[in-house]
C-alpha cells in the first residue's frame, strides 16, 4: 500500500470541505489527515476514498461517509485513556480515528468474514493496538465493560439495555435511533443515577444493527 503526494493532497482537499460543514476539532481533523482512507477501500476504488460519501466494503456493509464519522467522534467527546467499545468494526476506519486520538479501542463486528479481514488488516497498518472482538453487537462485551464511551455504527430501534448496563455512569453513548430509512443521531448520556438523558443531533442513513453473529 502506498500513501502518496497526491493522496495527502487530496485529503487535505477532504479536510478543507470537512471545515465548510461545521468539523472544527483539530484533532479530528489531524486523525483524518494522518490516517489514508484509501487503505480502507479495495485498491480500484481509492479515489473515492477522499469524497465526503459512504462506500460498499465486504459483507453489505460500507464505509461511513468521512462527515458522519467526524460528527460521531465529535459527539462522543473522546479524551486520551477513553476506553471505548465500537459496535460495528466494518473496515476498521472508525475505531482507528479513536485509537489515533488516545482512546483504547475495543471493537466488536458480527461478520466472521469481515472480522477476520479487518482485524489482519489493522495489524498490518500499525493499529494493532485495537482490540477486535467477533461476536453479537446487541450484547456488547461484559468482560470487558465498563466502558467511557460506547459508539453503534448501525443504525438500531432501540438501544439494547445490555450496553446501557456496559457504561460508565456519567458515560456516553452515540448512537443513530430509526426503525425507517432515516435515523436521528442520538447522543445518549448515563448519568450517576442510572437514569438516561439523550440529545438529538440531526438526520442520518446508516446500515441495520442486527443481532446475532454470521460464520
Amino acid at each position: 500500500m502506498q500513501d502518496t503526494h497526491r493522496h495527502r493532497g487530496l485529503r487535505q482537499k477532504l479536510i478543507n470541505e470537512l471545515r465548510t460543514k461545521g468539523i472544527t476539532d483539530e484533532s479530528i481533523l489531524s486523525a483524518f489527515m494522518e490516517i489514508p482512507r484509501h487503505y480502507f477501500l479495495d485498491k480500484a476504488f481509492s479515489d473515492w476514498a477522499y469524497k465526503d460519501v459512504a462506500f460498499p466494503i465486504d459483507a453489505d456493509q460500507t464505509i461511513s461517509q468521512p462527515y458522519t464519522v467526524a460528527v460521531q467522534t465529535t459527539l462522543l467527546n473522546v479524551k486520551k485513556g477513553d476506553k471505548i467499545l465500537e459496535i460495528g468494526t466494518g473496515s476498521g476506519y472508525q475505531a482507528c480515528v479513536l485509537s489515533y486520538l488516545g482512546a483504547k479501542v475495543y471493537t466488536i463486528e458480527r461478520q466472521k468474514k469481515l472480522f477476520d479481514k479487518t482485524s489482519k488488516f489493522l495489524q498490518d497498518i500499525g493499529f494493532g493496538q485495537v482490540r477486535t472482538l467477533y461476536g453479537d453487537g446487541y450484547l456488547g462485551t461484559p468482560r470487558f465493560a465498563p466502558f467511557d464511551k460506547i459508539l453503534l455504527t448501525a443504525a438500531a430501534t432501540e438501544i439494547p439495555q445490555q450496553l446501557i448496563d456496559q457504561l460508565k455512569p456519567g458515560g456516553i453513548m452515540v448512537a443513530p435511533l430509526g426503525s425507517g430509512d432515516i435515523q436521528q443521531m442520538k447522543r445518549i448520556i448515563k448519568n450517576t443515577d442510572d437514569t438516561i438523558r439523550e440529545e438529538n443531533f440531526g438526520n442520518y442513513r446508516f446500515v441495520p444493527f442486527l443481532k446475532g453473529i454470521q460464520e
